[in-house]
């Protein structure tokens, strides 16, 4: 196994890993948690979720609290598995260095 080789290059941004690392112990996650975990914008949380929806790694559910919108995310089946690996490999890698 190769660990560098393993890695995914989706997790690379610090901020996509806290998105998937807050969603692989959370079932969902809204928007505003989100932001609030990450201490970003607005513009910035939603480029990164774009790009982790696309990939298949996470599923966005559209609903209203009230009359205001919420919405959250949630890590999809494949997305679970990617991310599993690629903790793996950081940590198959972080082994081989001792």
């Amino acid at each position: 196994m190769n660990p560098i080789k393993d890695l995914n290059k989706i997790f690379d941004s610090r901020i996509r890993l806290g998105i998937m690392s807050a969603l692989m112990v959370n079932a969902e996650v809204s928007f505003n948690e989100l932001k609030e975990l990450l201490d970003i914008t607005d513009g910035n949380l939603a480029s990164h979720l774009k790009t982790l929806e696309e990939s298949d790694t996470i599923k966005v559910q559209k609903g209203f609290v009230g009359r205001k919108t919420n919405t959250t995310y949630s890590v999809t089946k494949a997305g679970d598995k990617a991310f599993k690996a690629h903790i793996a490999a950081l940590e198959e890698m972080i082994r081989s260095t001792k």
